[in-house]
């Protein structure tokens, strides 16, 4: 590790395959810069479903679905319905997750929830983080990609939400890669990434 950029030397980087549900010692082996490749459970939500999250918690309502030791895919997929009644994910792209950002460190301190996949990072969430999450990228524009990566839809909870909002239950098989941009023991690769730079704009500008 490059302790200080905080950015993990490619000759360092490992790759790991986990399988839901994760626990914390699953997520404390992993370092910024890693690959991981998921099978198992994923709950997708987005700004709506993590607004009513936080409601229920207020309220002392018990949740539709499990977020113990779970892991939240910051997606809007688009579904279909076949003519038996079962739905078929059509895309699940990441959602850019600083939309996510205001509302997450609540949920976290209320969920034992393991990863965070999106796209972008999120700012300032380093301490939120610290010893119980970490937050998996996953490249935009692969939205029709995923789809092969995901075996079926078991659920779906909250569809007043609209289809995108929708918190869907979808078990996935292998599902990346997946880079952890920030892990359990405060590195983050979009904040040292945007410090560089920020550096070296200054000295051009000198």
């Amino acid at each position: 590790m490059n302790e200080a950029a905080g950015i993990q030397d490619q000759s360092e980087q490992k790759t790991y395959r986990l399988t839901t549900p994760l626990s914390k010692e699953d997520i404390l082996q992993l370092n910024a810069g890693d690959i991981v490749y998921l099978s198992g459970t994923v709950l997708t939500a987005r700004d709506e479903a993590h607004l009513r999250i936080l409601e229920f918690d207020e309220e002392n309502k018990p949740l539709p679905f499990d977020l113990e030791n779970s892991i939240i895919y910051h997606c809007g997929p688009v579904m279909e319905k076949s003519e038996n009644g079962k739905w078929n994910v059509v895309a699940a792209g990441p959602t850019t997750s600083d939309r996510m950002t205001k509302m997450t460190p609540e949920v976290l301190e209320s969920h034992e929830i393991r990863a965070l996949i999106g796209k972008g990072g999120m700012e300032n969430l380093s301490d939120v983080f610290a010893q119980k999450c970490v937050y998996l990228s996953y490249t935009g524009g692969c939205a029709a990609l995923a789809v092969d990566m995901i075996e079926c839809v078991n659920g779906v909870s909250w569809e007043d939400l609209g289809m995108p909002e929708a918190v869907w239950n979808l078990t996935v098989k292998e599902f990346g890669p997946l880079i952890v941009g920030m892990d359990a023991r405060g590195n983050d690769i979009f904040r040292d990434v945007k410090e560089r730079a920020e550096t070296v704009f200054l000295k051009m500008i000198e």
